[in-house]
């Protein structure tokens, strides 16, 4: 019988990324920006304009490669689709350990 491991809240991490933090936040970013480009069911062209972006860049934040985007430009696409990205810093529960970085959607 297998022996099933538990992971942590960030799969990057538990496939040994050593830049998992950020790329959970630019996955979490991305997909708040797909969700709401998927609502207004526009084309590529479209998106482009709107978010300024070259059509192939477009394509590849729809399949979420992300190596071409900062976290900073990822929060600009969603103000540019009439959403407040706002950025929270608070004294950690567990002073023991590192602070984190975690990406909430209201909707």
């Amino acid at each position: 019988m297998s022996k099933i491991t538990r992971g942590t809240t960030n799969v990057f991490a538990d496939l040994g990324y050593a830049d998992a933090p950020e790329r959970q936040t630019k996955t979490r970013l991305a997909l708040a920006v797909n969700e709401l480009l998927k609502i207004r069911k526009l084309k590529q062209r479209e998106i482009a304009l709107l978010l300024g972006i070259a059509q192939p860049k477009v394509s590849a934040l729809k399949n979420y490669r992300l190596d071409y985007f900062s976290v900073e430009r990822l929060m600009e696409f969603l103000t540019a689709l009439n959403q407040d990205v706002e950025i929270m810093i608070r004294p950690r529960a567990n002073r023991g350990k590192s602070g984190r970085i975690s990406v909430l959607a209201v909707q």
